[in-house]
């Protein structure tokens, strides 16, 4: 299993995220926004001064994490096809297969299952794209989405049915929609699962904790992930914020707590994570 991180959860400053991530031993990056733009916003003159320094640090891209799907069902859909086709020239640039998307924000209150056909046909439109280019889309089931909820997602992996379509599994995601993670969802998507999101969380509040200090069953999984043959990448993206317990903490120190909590896990479990 490879480590990686969000590194603009560090700094918005591409060279402090850099810093941050290769204190912790991790050289990979999951590529979401610098200096507060999103990967769909960035020009082609900032694209070619964030390839130089990852080159230069020797820094690879384990995945461009796009926003792309993570607009409500009933807006327009157009605009996303385009955002598709820079983010592949992102994918081209920064030599990875992987793509972050989502499946589309449900009005609340409404019956996802009203809208699966929409959505549906969007992702498929979304994963012809990606089939043509070789990239991969990786759906993650963020909170409020058609595929919030493990049977969502299986639906929309087994209707779509493509290698160029594969999940990550965010863990804290789950726990916040009242699904065990391990128990619940692991079994559902295992034969899709190409990518993980390592954050923690409580039943109890929904509050984002170090991983292994929530209800996300962490632990398990990792072990359950090794026993598997799992070798792709674990991806800190912490969510923690400095108040309550962690009043004061900066951002980096943050990231270096999550990271540590981690790096336990995988040693009390004989996972080995590099």
């Amino acid at each position: 299993m490879r480590l990686t991180g969000f590194g603009d959860e560090i700094s918005p400053d591409l060279t402090e995220q850099l810093d941050v991530l290769e204190s912790e031993g991790i050289k990979f990056l999951d590529f979401r926004s610098v200096r507060g733009k999103s990967v769909i916003e960035l020009n082609e003159h900032e694209i070619t001064l964030i390839k130089e320094e990852l080159d230069t640090r020797d820094f690879r891209v384990s995945s461009i994490a796009s926003p792309i799907g993570k607009i409500n069902i009933q807006d327009d859909f157009s605009p996303q096809l385009n955002d598709l086709d820079k983010v592949i020239a992102l994918a081209k640039t920064f030599d990875t297969a992987y793509i972050r998307v989502f499946s589309y924000f449900i009005p609340q209150g409404h019956n996802p299952y009203t809208y699966r056909e929409d959505v549906i046909n969007k992702t498929k439109a979304l994963v012809r794209k990606a089939e043509a280019n070789n990239v991969i889309l990786l759906h993650e089931n963020e909170k409020g989405i058609y595929g919030d909820i493990p049977e969502r997602c299986l639906d929309l992996l087994t209707e779509v049915d493509s290698p160029n379509y594969r999940a990550i599994f965010d863990i804290a995601n789950f726990v916040q929609c009242g699904v065990r993670p391990y128990a619940k969802a692991y079994p559902l998507l295992k034969p899709y699962l190409e990518y993980m999101h390592i954050k923690d969380a409580r039943f109890s509040d929904f509050k984002v904790v170090p991983p292994g200090l929530g209800d996300g069953e962490v632990e398990e999984l990792l072990t359950q992930l090794k026993e598997d043959g799992y070798n792709g990448f674990l991806s800190i993206e912490h969510h923690l914020g400095p108040e309550g317990e962690f009043e004061g903490y900066s951002h980096s120190k943050l990231f270096h707590q999550a990271s540590q909590a981690l790096n336990s896990i995988l040693s009390n479990t004989q996972v080995k994570g590099g």
